[in-house]
């Protein structure tokens, strides 16, 4: 073949190829449009949030704005900052995306490995907690923790997560280790080893992929949580999300747009660090355990 026509068939392809990513960088500013507002205004006095352009550059980086939602967010209204509440919905959410990843890597490798009569059908009856809304398990959920005397506490939003989460962090780990050769738990158990000793030694160092599923999906339920927050929990116990509503409903008198966005990005920045540093993973986890063998 010519290099005419070479150069010839090649125009086309390379056409389509400038075409999709145009497309495709239309798509990002489409999306990437919001944050940069946010971003922007939070950068910006009040003064040239009200008369500037939104899509203006500030004229000067200003982190008054910041440093309000921080520290004095809501001085005229019911929070007092978003710090405080920012460390509440940390207290909360390690410890329950932690818990419920470990019992949920329990719960996936019996039900895959350790089978017993009845097993399906109590992982069928498992799964339907992943469709059952929030709403309906307010009021339940809320006369248990007032047995347990956790009502508006950290440890009472740790429980919610925990038994809410844990129906998504089995089916997720048991899809996993049904992936995993069964010959590997049949020559550990010749060998003597045990149901702890297998999880620790066999299973859990071929568990990284779908643990960093687990987390990231978790994490990101969990952090961005509000009626939970809103419903079990009170005053200087509520999380961020909670706080972030209050601020941006108080009214004061002058409504400070640059304070509510920073304080909006405050509350989105765990997540987004999460997905910045393991989102490659999160991927690769949710394909791992999709071809057995």
């Amino acid at each position: 073949m010519s290099d005419a026509s070479l150069a010839h068939s090649a125009g086309p392809n390379r056409s389509g190829r400038f075409l999709i990513y145009g497309l495709l960088a239309l798509v990002c500013l489409y999306y990437l449009a919001p944050l940069y507002v946010m971003i922007s205004t939070s950068l910006k006095t009040l003064d040239e949030v009200r008369s500037g352009n939104l899509l203006s550059l500030p004229q000067h980086l200003n982190f008054d704005a910041w440093t309000k939602a921080w520290s004095a967010a809501c001085t005229g209204g019911t929070c007092g900052g978003m710090r405080g509440y920012f460390w509440n919905s940390v207290s909360f959410v390690v410890p329950a995306v932690a818990i419920s990843t470990l019992i949920g890597a329990l719960n996936g490798y019996v039900l895959a490995m350790w089978r017993f009569r009845g097993s399906d059908l109590l992982f069928g009856l498992l799964m339907i907690g992943c469709f059952i809304p929030f709403q309906v398990v307010l009021l339940p959920m809320a006369r248990t923790l007032g047995t347990l005397g956790l009502a508006n506490s950290i440890p009472g939003l740790i429980f919610v997560h925990v038994v809410y989460g844990l129906a998504f962090t089995t089916l997720f780990f048991r899809n996993y280790y049904v992936t995993i050769p069964d010959e590997l738990v049949k020559a550990a158990k010749i060998d003597g080893a045990g149901f702890v000793r297998i999880f620790r030694s066999i299973i859990l160092p071929l568990s990284l992929p779908i643990i960093v599923v687990t987390v990231i999906w978790q994490f990101t339920q969990v952090w961005n949580d509000f009626l939970f927050g809103v419903v079990f929990s009170a005053g200087d116990h509520q999380p961020i999300t909670v706080a972030l509503n209050n601020l941006v409903n108080t009214s004061t008198g002058v409504k400070e747009y640059n304070v509510d966005m920073a304080a909006a990005i405050i509350a989105a920045l765990p997540t987004l660090f999460v997905y910045v540093v393991a989102g490659k993973y999160f991927v690769r986890g949710l394909t791992a355990g999709a071809v057995k063998g």
